[in-house]
């Protein structure tokens, strides 16, 4: 008699749950205090134009931080991508595919992105 529940039952990626909730949570979090700061900069009097929007990104804090929020970003994206493809996608050669499309595009939108800051 085959027995399917229990401590034999095999569950495959049944570890991903309260990592990926966290990972949304703390990436949220990150994306959202970027933004309250980034937005205590524009908002400060003044004239705003070019060497204003470049002199925000000029201290290296705030390249730091901006940067770790690129990466979260990206991982924030990747988890919701990789659920939807999970979910949706049944033949496991297209979702394959497309979580390995999400993957390069996303890494490429981080590389671009990163590139960009440090042009500033």
């Amino acid at each position: 008699m085959s027995q399917d529940f229990g401590t034999k039952r095999l569950v495959v990626g049944a570890h991903y749950g309260l990592r990926d909730w966290l990972v949304q949570r703390v990436s949220a979090a990150l994306m959202a205090l970027f933004t309250l700061v980034l937005l205590g900069q524009l908002l400060a009097p003044g004239p705003f134009g070019y060497d204003r929007w470049a002199g925000i990104f000029a201290a290296q804090w705030m390249k730091l931080f901006t940067l770790v929020v690129i990466v979260a970003l990206a991982w924030h994206a990747w988890v919701g991508i990789r659920d939807i493809w999970m979910d949706y996608i049944k033949p496991v050669g297209l979702r394959l595919a497309l979580q390995v499309a999400s993957i390069v595009w996303l890494v490429g939108c981080a590389g671009w992105a990163i590139q960009v800051l440090w042009r500033l």
